[in-house]
């Protein structure tokens, strides 16, 4: 049964969500240099100058983008209580967050841009707050810590080239890719990678 009356519009706030969320995914796909705001406008289904009205430039939309994805992997390894199981539990936090191929892009273009003297304060930062959160919430060493950030790094760069999917192409690839990935990890994420 459908009602008589107007569809019910969105608030400013819902509608700034579902332009972040369009967005996320126009910037993961081509890239800040590759992306226009009317292209992130069209895949929000809203105008192009109502993007500008909410998010200014189109640096200032990737910032917010970019900040609203550091801000979760921090939000996540926050939530992972202090304590034995904290190694286990920030790693597995952290491979979920990755599997969204969106995400884990954005993220990869933003550390690209780290030369901006804005976007650079903030990659640093979740780079930081990564490395000691781990430290700290797991109580791991400085060295633990280090490895833990630089595992992640390179696993960002394996699954941002699709390295796992073309690991046959390269028996070298294919070595680093065993010995680098979570074999359980592969099944999620090429269940990801095949929905966008």
């Amino acid at each position: 049964m459908s009602s008589d009356g107007p569809a019910r519009r969105m608030t400013r706030d819902e509608r700034r969500e579902q332009i972040l969320d369009a967005a996320t995914a126009v910037f993961a796909e081509g890239g800040y240099a590759g992306t226009s705001t009317d292209q992130v406008a069209r895949a929000a289904n809203v105008s192009q100058p109502y993007v500008v009205r909410l998010f200014g430039t189109k640096e200032e939309l990737f910032r917010e983008v970019f900040d609203r994805v550091a801000g979760e992997i921090v939000a996540r390894f926050e939530a992972v209580p202090p304590g034995p199981d904290a190694k286990a539990a920030m790693g597995d936090a952290y491979t979920r967050l990755i599997a969204d191929p969106d995400q884990l892009r954005v993220l990869m273009h933003g550390f690209v841009l780290g030369a901006d003297p804005v976007l650079g304060t903030r990659a640093r930062a979740v780079l930081a707050q990564a490395f000691d959160l781990y430290r700290t919430r797991a109580g791991a060493s400085d060295e633990e810590a280090r490895d833990f950030v630089a595992r992640g790094m390179l696993l960002n760069t394996l699954f941002a080239v699709e390295a796992p999917s073309h690991a046959d192409d390269d028996p070298a690839l294919a070595l680093l890719v065993r010995c680098t990935v979570d074999p359980t990890d592969l099944p999620a994420r090429a269940a990801t990678e095949g929905t966008r």
